[in-house]
């Protein structure tokens, strides 16, 4: 028999959930990693990289697993708590962390990176992120894909009809040919993933809170004593995330509006 319900979901209740790292769920909940390695190949981008920009950096924990970070590196986050500590993490290693609400126009110049990268930006401004980058510079990012984690989604909400679509691998490429980028690399993965207790569920949903709105303990205490007496009863409550990797470049033809005018 395992822990009771009202201690594991008060100890969920209780843990902080600024920043982007997980590492409250080791051994309570499991997640297979995309193939591709999005931390190794970021960190490939920016050892070759002069200039470099990270947008919605969350509390700048993926960034700052780079060995080698660009002379001028910048990242952008738009909740309060979550600057605070990019701010402590990124800035010892040179980096300017800028507040920014997360919606156009980004803070800076045209053509002033040769490098931009996100992982799992909650919307992409692919306008933004083509005027910035420079002629010949790329854009890398993970993003979450469509129907991620819904069956955890759906045993709370119903069925949801529309599933996602907006992070559909092909509105992801379409919407950087628009911008005007050529889209290099496209690839979506759907990862196993598994929750073992009903503290790590109550944990993830208070940290992702776009999966179920307006979550709360109180809001859905008899849903949870379910699922907490289901995994108790089967084992791991299993759902599948989905991952989309985008590489695109900015081509050298293309010269932004903001740098006509500069020069």
């Amino acid at each position: 028999m395992g822990r009771d319900f009202d201690e594991l979901v008060a100890e969920a209740e209780a843990a902080p959930v600024d920043g982007w790292d997980f590492s409250w769920l080791d051994g309570r909940a499991t997640e297979e990693r995309p193939s591709w390695g999005y931390a190794r190949l970021m960190a490939a981008r920016l050892a070759g990289a002069r200039t470099a920009l990270d947008i919605q950096t969350g509390g700048g924990e993926v960034l700052a697993t780079a060995p080698r970070l660009p002379p001028v590196t910048v990242a952008t986050e738009g909740w309060p708590p979550n600057l605070g500590l990019a701010a402590a993490r990124l800035r010892p290693r040179g980096v300017t962390v800028v507040a920014d609400r997360d919606e156009p126009p980004l803070p800076f110049t045209g053509d002033a990176f040769e490098l931009v990268v996100s992982r799992h930006p909650t919307r992409i401004w692919w306008a933004e992120i083509a005027r910035v980058l420079r002629p010949g510079g790329t854009y890398l990012s993970q993003g979450i894909g469509p129907a991620s984690v819904f069956e955890l989604v759906e045993y709370f909400r119903g069925p949801q009809p529309q599933h996602g679509r907006d992070g559909q691998p092909d509105r992801t490429g379409a919407g950087a040919r628009a911008a005007g980028l050529e889209v290099v690399n496209l690839r979506m993965e759907r990862l196993r993933t598994e929750f073992h207790d009903i503290g790590a569920v109550v944990y993830f949903l208070r940290k992702v809170v776009w999966m179920v709105p307006g979550f709360t303990v109180a809001a859905y205490r008899s849903r949870l004593r379910e699922l907490h007496d289901l995994i108790e009863a089967e084992g791991p409550f299993r759902a599948h995330a989905s991952r989309i990797l985008v590489e695109a470049r900015k081509p050298w033809s293309v010269v932004s509006a903001s740098s006509r005018r500069d020069g």
